[in-house]
């Protein structure tokens, strides 16, 4: 099977081991054991619990104990509708395969994760992207995408909150990409591993599991909840999706790791400490970023609403990746190049790292753009 290269995954294992500041990462500041153990209102003393842990498979579709803690971060979804994962990645693959034939007919919304939409490219699908808009704010333009949802629809890929750019689409616009959906009798997967950091309110962003019956939500632990380590994910999704899934992830998967799912349930259980760090990481590091960008000239942007990522155009005679690639040698930053996502003439930037760190490389970046000319 052919499969396109995944452009962001190769240039992060290209150089993320080779740069100082890496503000190119998306998951905010990740937990130790110790501090999650505190968010939690435990210590070195609760690992004990972990001793008679016995290293089988365990639960298959996921412990009873982390579904329900899954089920809870939804409105209308009980432990059944869940299924465990190997991360979001993961999630989403199962689903695509568990979904698309060859022939189908599916529209992605781009810039996106590219498993989006090269995953059912490799299938066979038809893949009909609906490229997204600085003018709009990055926001889908509901008209074409009208336009593109024709009877027979299968899938309809979305992102929410969207990396690279932090847009944020809101319940109401949610609402009405459900009813373009239920005229053409489509699924929509929307990939939701940011939701929780929002800039405003609670933070928390309308899951399309509890707005649409054939909405289906992938998220895990990696990007919101500090704990990529874990590498663990979920589907969330009717009971006819959750049931295909299931015949694929027996090939790929059996289950995820029993340690895992016990601290990812401790997280969960907890999970509104956990997001109120992440909401101050983002929400802090947001201001700094757009200081610092309303002082360079050779930048501009949409701001984000959510996410830990957004895509900042760049105003220089070089390449996006010529850019990226250059800025990295002389002051040890990274950024990701904006061909990663077929978004020539940007740069993605990752704002959920400390801080100190987002600074520091923000000012050596101030002093490369300054020698440019």
């Amino acid at each position: 099977m052919h499969i396109d290269p995944f452009g962001v995954e190769i240039w992060m294992n290209e150089w993320e081991t080779k740069c100082e500041l890496n503000l190119a990462e998306t998951c905010v500041e990740s937990l130790t054991i110790e501090e999650l153990l505190a968010l939690a209102g435990q210590n070195q003393t609760d690992l004990s619990a972990l001793l008679p842990l016995k290293m089988t498979y365990g639960d298959i579709l996921g412990s009873d104990r982390l579904r329900a803690a899954v089920a809870n971060l939804y409105d209308t979804k009980t432990a059944n509708d869940v299924i465990i994962t190997h991360g979001t990645i993961g999630a989403n693959m199962l689903v695509h395969k568990a979904l698309v034939e060859r022939g189908d007919y599916v529209v992605a919304v781009v810039p996106t994760y590219q498993q989006h939409y090269s995953i059912p490219a490799s299938i066979g699908a038809e893949v009909h992207p609906l490229t997204l808009q600085p003018q709009h704010n990055w926001l889908p333009d509901l008209d074409a995408l009208r336009a593109l949802v024709t009877p027979g629809t299968k899938l309809i890929a979305l992102n929410n909150p969207n990396n690279p750019t932090g847009a944020l689409m809101g319940r109401e616009m949610l609402e009405e990409i459900a009813q373009i959906a239920r005229d053409a009798g489509a699924y929509i997967l929307c990939d939701e591993v940011y939701r929780g950091i929002d800039q405003t309110g609670d933070g928390m962003t309308a899951s399309i599991a509890d707005i649409y019956e054939k909405g289906i939500s992938t998220a895990g632990m990696s990007k919101a909840f500090s704990l990529a380590g874990l590498r663990l994910g979920w589907v969330c999704a009717p009971p006819e999706v959750i049931e295909a899934v299931m015949v694929h992830r027996d090939y790929d998967t059996i289950s995820v790791g029993r340690i895992d799912d016990h601290f990812a349930a401790l997280a969960l259980e907890n999970h509104q400490r956990v997001l109120e760090r992440s909401q101050r990481i983002t929400r802090g590091n947001l201001a700094i970023l757009a200081d610092w960008i309303s002082q360079e000239p050779r930048l501009s942007w949409v701001k984000p609403r959510s996410g830990t990522t957004t895509l900042v155009k760049i105003d220089l005679p070089m390449s996006s990746r010529e850019f990226c690639i250059t800025l990295l040698k002389e002051t040890g930053v990274m950024f990701t190049p904006g061909d990663a996502f077929d978004m020539e003439g940007y740069v993605r930037i990752g704002f959920a790292n400390t801080p100190g760190i987002l600074r520091e490389g923000l000012e050596r970046v101030s002093a490369f753009l300054a020698k440019q000319g």
